[in-house]
């Protein structure tokens, strides 16, 4: 086995391309040197019950517990608590297998007893074997809220719900200016040799941990890379490429490049948009970015790895 790079990360991360980076970086960062901020603003409450989706995409990405097929939800998972669910009569459009209710009870019932999330979080990440440090990016509750031709829509009910059929006229992230950073997380960045943006959607999954105050300045102290989350132009997995067109942007890297701004110093690009090399002012680092299994998500961290140690 390879031996693992000396440098120390924190990555950005929402989502199911969040956590395949995640986990290929934990695959050749030492464990003490990693730690995944992920994003909390499409954490929403049901049946009562406090779920956090992005963080766990992350955790069980991380632990080898997601379902490879989807990418997110649990491994070898059933279902027969929602299926009664579903004969009572009882909303179906947000499906919760049998483990990871789990998850959620405990969640909850941690909440409730005034533990905050990322103690839980850390207790679950114990549990499950993971090693690097995961935090959410705030203990607050933070709601990403999508304003789209029907009219507000909180996050879970525009994406899962009505399957991101409205079209999106922009962002809010409710309760924003009055969270704080999840305790460590901004030592951990100061503390860090680059921030790695995974390739997650940049308006609803990078931007709500930006946003929350004192992040983007501490981000912007450091060498900060980004994997484009759009290939030719369009999204392997969620809506961002259709968010882009519905706001009057032409989905690309170029688009995601303007995004972040001057925030990058080094930006990732697909094989597929080496092209658009030319167009970007900043350092450009072209691969296969497509991550289609362990290997891929392996290789692509131990590209990065050298692209940042040249910045």
């Amino acid at each position: 086995m390879a031996k693992k790079k000396k440098i120390k990360i924190v990555a950005l991360a929402g989502g199911v391309g969040g956590a395949k980076l995640a986990h290929g970086l934990a695959m050749v960062v030492p464990r003490k040197d990693l730690t995944v901020i992920v994003n909390t603003g499409d954490d929403f409450e049901h049946f009562g019950l406090s779920i956090s989706p992005d963080l766990d995409t992350v955790c069980y990405t991380l632990a080898g517990l997601a379902n490879p097929e989807t990418g997110w939800g649990r491994v070898d998972e059933s279902w027969h608590a929602f299926e009664q669910i579903e004969k009572l009569g009882g909303p179906s459009w947000f499906r919760l297998g049998d483990k990871d209710l789990a998850t959620h009870l405990e969640r909850t019932r941690l909440l409730q007893s005034g533990e905050p999330l990322h103690k839980i979080t850390a207790g679950f990440c114990g549990a499950w074997g993971i090693k690097a440090r995961v935090l959410p990016m705030t203990n607050q509750r933070v709601a990403t809220i999508v304003d789209t031709d029907e009219g507000e829509l909180d996050f879970q009910e525009y994406f899962v719900a009505r399957h991101c059929q409205p079209k999106v006229k922009g962002f809010r992230f409710e309760g924003i200016e009055n969270a704080a950073p999840a305790p460590g997380m901004l030592k951990a960045i100061q503390a860090a040799d680059a921030v790695v943006i995974c390739p997650s959607n940049p308006w609803v999954s990078i931007d709500p941990i930006l946003n929350i105050p004192g992040v983007r300045a501490a981000v912007a102290s450091r060498k900060v890379i980004a994997v484009s989350p759009i290939i030719g132009g369009e999204a392997l997995k969620g809506p961002a490429a259709k968010m882009y067109r519905e706001l009057g942007i032409r989905p690309s890297v170029e688009a995601v490049s303007k995004h972040y701004g001057d925030l990058l110093d080094g930006f990732v690009i697909d094989e597929l948009d080496h092209e658009l090399t030319k167009f970007l002012p900043h350092k450009i680092l072209v691969t296969d970015t497509i991550m289609v299994d362990s290997a891929a998500r392996h290789r692509l961290a131990e590209e990065l790895i050298p692209f940042i140690e040249k910045m």
